[in-house]
């Protein structure tokens, strides 16, 4: 439909800026540290000038990493996507939604590569919607579709995992839950797709891909691509 495309531009537009503004508005706490740490340095020689200043920038960096994290997961989690499992329309409200909550965790993962795994990546993720147990290891910043995401106590995910919630089929966006159990292994570089429940205990190889609506019982080994049963934990 042209409407939805002329609203689709429209929308691209007001979310670069908006998103700019999000990055400066994520600046300003860096700023007056920075300015802090810069006139206490002030007219105390050479070096300890050098140091208040390239401390600042420094110190002023991881501040406003955390600061966008907690903007755009502020964000993300106003736009998350509340809808149940089911097809929607690619041209539809619910598309601009979860588009919405996409950009934000793309901007958020400027800096989120950097924190993980630590709470506050998964202080993140719950901001975005993911419900997420105690004791849980996050060392990725590919688990999209957060509110989509139930994650079990003990969990391990390892580094550059990807967990998606979503996939996009026939002019339709599919959403569907993933839900992990209790101490499972979710090796590193492997993905999972949408609909996918993964028993407690149970370990994904590393690389390892599994499809949509693939349950792993508790407690088995899965791996390869497509993954498969390997064998008893």
């Amino acid at each position: 439909m042209r409407s939805f495309e002329i609203v689709q531009n429209i929308l691209t537009v007001l979310v670069m800026v908006l998103f700019g503004v999000v990055f400066g508005l994520a600046i300003i706490p860096s700023y007056f540290l920075f300015e802090k740490l810069r006139s206490l340095s002030d007219g105390h020689g050479e070096f300890t000038e050098a140091a208040g200043i390239c401390v600042g920038i420094g110190l002023g960096y991881i501040l406003w990493g955390v600061c966008l994290l907690a903007i755009c997961g502020l964000f993300g989690g106003i736009f998350r996507i509340r809808k149940e499992e089911g097809k929607y329309p690619l041209r539809s409200v619910i598309t601009i939604q979860w588009a919405f909550s996409l950009v934000a965790h793309r901007v958020a993962r400027v800096f989120l590569g950097l924190i993980v795994p630590s709470f506050i990546g998964t202080m993140y993720y719950r901001m975005m919607g993911a419900k997420i147990g105690k004791g849980v290891q996050l060392n990725s910043m590919n688990i999209n579709d957060a509110s989509m995401i139930s994650i079990g106590d003990g969990v391990v995910v390892g580094g550059d995992a990807t967990i998606n919630g979503h996939i996009v089929e026939s002019g339709e966006i599919v959403l569907a839950p993933v839900r992990i159990g209790d101490r499972a292994l979710i090796g590193g570089g492997s993905i999972i797709q949408p609909g996918c429940t993964i028993g407690s205990g149970a370990v994904i190889a590393s690389r390892a891909v599994v499809p949509k609506w693939t349950e792993v019982p508790e407690g088995e080994v899965w791996g390869g691509i497509p993954a498969k049963f390997i064998k008893k934990v």
